[in-house]
């Protein structure tokens, strides 16, 4: 984007804005603020407040409707704060969300272990299948959530089989090789572990949660659909941002399950094979040394 179209972007934004909100935005954001690396994201100052307000090409619509709904499905379960969406939408090739603004206040031990709570009650809310009703993506990759009645043939061939065949896709052969093994190695791996299809939030790192100035936990940024809790709960773990009164709070309304360290295992590789599709770098590493580190424990 040149600088001399910067003031007509966003007044076209602004106007679209205004007019699936009324909330009388100004012309222009205020500043750009952090969101990840995929999106532009801007504080919008407003009549009585600001929005939160992601940009990107209009071909971003889908993803962010799929987050919207992931929201709204979140909100639902009444268990922990989410942003409320405000507005989502294209205009003049640019695709958009907007979400109330959240004041950041300071993630002190009461609201690590009203997180921990939250989080349980979250995974309480449960569905009769593993998935969702429509895809979302996992940063920039698409998130398939097709149903299905087994959580074993879910992890499979939703989460696992298409990061691998991206692997292959990307140059990283033997990383998919291994793969390839792994899943054969997967009833070993669950063995007797069935469990519910719990509400998740499917993205669930250090950035994806703020504490509200009030003190308050908020979730956002979701990957949402149903599925083994275990799975947040190792995305926790990957990348840190949690501390122990989080830990403490959850387990205590949620206890841990025997075999729960090694499907965390698992389950991080999943996150760890989208950056090496993402990102390359040492990820793909990280990913075949997991694989390994798996395989062992299957016995393949």
């Amino acid at each position: 984007m040149s600088e001399s179209s910067a003031p007509q972007r966003f007044a076209r934004l602004a106007a679209a804005l205004n007019a699936l909100t009324g909330a009388g935005c100004a012309a222009q954001p205020e500043r750009a603020v952090g969101g990840g690396s995929i999106n532009e994201c801007y504080r919008w100052p407003a009549r009585a407040t600001a929005l939160f307000v992601k940009v990107a090409p209009a071909a971003a619509l889908s993803m962010f409707e799929a987050e919207a709904a992931g929201l709204a499905e979140l909100a639902r379960a009444n268990a922990l704060r989410v942003p409320h969406v405000l507005a989502c939408g294209s205009d003049g090739g640019q695709a958009f969300l907007a979400l109330e603004w959240i004041e950041p206040g300071r993630a002190d031990a009461a609201c690590e272990r009203r997180l921990g709570e939250g989080l349980a009650a979250l995974h309480a809310v449960t569905a009769p299948r593993f998935g969702w009703v429509r895809d979302n993506t996992i940063g920039r990759t698409r998130q398939a959530n097709g149903w299905c009645a087994s959580w074993e043939e879910f992890f499979r061939e939703r989460r696992l089989r298409p990061q691998l065949e991206l692997a292959a896709a990307n140059g990283m052969g033997a990383l998919a090789a291994a793969g390839e093994r792994l899943l054969a190695g997967l009833p070993a791996l669950l063995g007797a572990h069935t469990p519910a299809a719990s509400l998740l939030h499917g993205d669930l790192w250090g950035g994806n949660w703020l504490a509200a100035a009030d003190g308050t936990p908020v979730l956002f940024d979701p990957a949402v659909y149903y599925g083994d809790r275990e799975t947040d709960l190792a995305m926790t773990r990957l990348f840190g941002g949690f501390g122990p009164a989080f830990y403490r709070a959850y387990q205590g309304a949620a206890p841990p399950r025997p075999g729960a360290e090694v499907r965390a295992g698992l389950y991080k590789l999943y996150h760890v094979l989208n950056h090496a599709n993402l990102f390359g770098g040492g990820y793909g590493a990280a990913a075949r040394e997991l694989i390994g580190q798996l395989l062992a424990h299957a016995g393949h």
